[in-house]
């Protein structure tokens, strides 16, 4: 079994989350070393640990890699896909421990829900902002049926998750100089997967919610060292008002929105 190793001495200027990894699908072979040894061909590891069980030191088939900077990360990411010890492993952007138990925060999407939009943001100004994190495919600004005003959101769909991962970490966005929330968009049957308290992710492919490594324990993208499964959890996309009116936003599944408006659900289709 292989000894972590931090190296303390550097001191990055960016935020730790932004610039871990976390590695999916490891071989029981796996030691920090041999992570260490292929994750440090993309730059400066800070930290490098293969999760154990604490009782049996086997390991859960998942780790964490962090980077000295943002751009190591995204190197990494670029060198898409990664085999360690011959086996491919699956990175992911790290989830904040705070962020870990929201619903879908460990779904991998490419489409990506912003609220926050006003009457005078078009198109345009969603693709000069959203292009600097990956390639664009479609961008949808809902409007009303009858009146075609801007509903007050939006959808982006990239053509890579990693672009909708590295999104959502930073929440808040300011677009055409208006403040938007982004998070993560969910078809029904991941709302589904999600409501029904999914258990994160393991070493290899499994059933509804993730992934399952031959018995191992499932486990949580977000930095939880002291082990536990994964997030789970119902809900959507919940709203801070960005609705122009329609009330406080609460979920979407499958074209269908539910609005909370004072003591009544609404309940409107969408396309």
């Amino acid at each position: 079994m292989g000894t972590r190793r931090r190296d303390r001495w550097l001191v990055p200027r960016e935020p730790e989350q932004l610039r871990k990894l976390f590695i999916g699908g490891l071989s029981f072979e796996t030691t920090d070393e041999s992570l260490r040894a292929h994750f440090e061909k993309w730059g400066t590891l800070t930290d490098c640990v293969v999760m154990r069980d604490p009782t049996t030191k086997r390991s859960r088939g998942f780790g964490f890699v962090t980077y000295s900077s943002v751009k190591e990360v995204d190197d990494a990411m670029e060198a898409r896909p990664h085999k360690v010890d011959g086996r491919v492993v699956e990175p992911k952007r790290a989830v904040s421990r705070e962020d870990s138990n929201r619903p879908g925060a460990h779904i991998t999407v490419k489409k990506i829900f912003v609220g926050g939009i006003k009457e005078d943001t078009e198109e345009s100004h969603l693709r000069d902002y959203f292009e600097q994190f990956g390639k664009i495919e479609v961008i949808e600004i809902m409007t009303d049926r009858n009146t075609c005003k801007k509903r007050g959101f939006a959808f982006v769909t990239f053509d890579d998750h990693d672009a909708v991962d590295r999104i959502v970490i930073q929440k808040y966005h300011t677009i055409n100089c208006h403040n938007c929330e982004v998070r993560k968009a969910l078809t029904k049957q991941e709302m589904n997967n999600a409501g029904m308290g999914s258990r994160g992710y393991g070493g290899g492919p499994g059933g509804p919610g993730g992934y399952n490594n031959g018995g191992n324990r499932g486990y949580n993208p977000g930095y939880n060292q002291g082990g536990g499964g994964g997030g789970g959890g119902g809900g959507g996309y919940g709203g801070n008002g960005y609705d122009n009116g329609y009330g406080r936003l609460l979920t979407l599944v499958d074209g269908l929105l539910f609005f909370c408006s004072g003591a009544f659900l609404k309940v409107e289709v969408l396309f």
